[in-house]
């Protein structure tokens, strides 16, 4: 797990006269869970913006597999294989659960706008094969049963689990969770981090995380970067993490 995924090196951002993120710096390995924490505007949701292309830094450098995607939109970073879900779930509300993740597989579908419009054997075999992964999707995330029923209507620890379905079948490297333990009951927090452990088991994507639940990031994560104030503290294992003074600090104060 030494092998480098992602590289963000003296990130900075700023808008206007505020300076929201300071020096971020970084990195993800492969098969790798890595958490980002820190108390309320600590800049860790700016972090992710910059990082999956919905802010462009002022400053600094971000490199997937050495490649720089540094400032470019989420279309094209995705396309290097690093999506994200975010805080509210942001679903297709008005389309069903395994139309969400037909959606999502517009750029892996082999076909051109001709053949879609004629109804080829290539498109049809294309189109077979993206509601395959859909449906096998929705069994892995055990909500087939809700594959014809509107994404509005799910409950919302359905939708969340939907909603990293969508991120997963685009066969990405690297996924990015914006609190996804964030409305949840208990029962559906200890799924979740049975999930991300599986995900990372059987499908070997790497997981850059944002978490207010302590226990859940303690639990599933392999190292933490802790931030206050737009800058980084401390980046160890859990257990070093935990018992650091600066950030018992920046969490309870002296």
């Amino acid at each position: 797990m030494s092998e480098s995924l992602l590289e963000v090196s003296g990130l900075t951002m700023r808008f206007g006269g505020l300076l929201a993120v300071d020096q971020v710096a970084f990195e993800v390995r492969k098969n790798e869970v890595f958490a980002i924490i820190g108390p309320n505007g600590a800049g860790k949701t700016t972090v992710f913006n910059c990082v999956g292309g919905f802010y462009k830094p002022t400053t600094g450098s971000i490199t997937m597999d050495g490649k720089s995607i540094t400032g470019l939109p989420s279309h094209r970073v995705a396309r290097h294989g690093l999506v994200r879900t975010f805080q509210n779930v942001r679903l297709f509300k008005n389309l069903t659960a395994l139309e969400n993740l037909l959606v999502a597989q517009h750029t892996l579908m082999q076909t051109g706008l001709l053949s879609g419009l004629l109804k080829l054997p290539s498109f049809r075999h294309s189109e077979a094969d993206a509601k395959k992964r859909a449906v096998q999707w929705l069994d892995f995330m055990d909500i087939r049963q809700y594959a014809n029923r509107e994404a509005g209507n799910l409950a919302y620890g359905h939708q969340r689990r939907l909603e990293i379905a969508r991120c997963m079948i685009t066969q990405p490297r690297l996924l990015m969770l914006d609190e996804p333990a964030a409305g949840l009951n208990p029962q559906e927090k200890r799924d979740l981090s049975a999930l991300i452990d599986q995900l990372r088991r059987e499908y070997g994507v790497a997981v850059l995380l944002i978490e207010h639940d302590m226990s859940l990031i303690m639990e599933v994560s392999d190292r933490i970067l802790v931030m206050e104030h737009g800058k980084p503290i401390t980046t160890g294992l859990p257990q070093e993490v935990r018992t650091d003074p600066r950030v018992i600090k920046a969490y309870l104060g002296e």
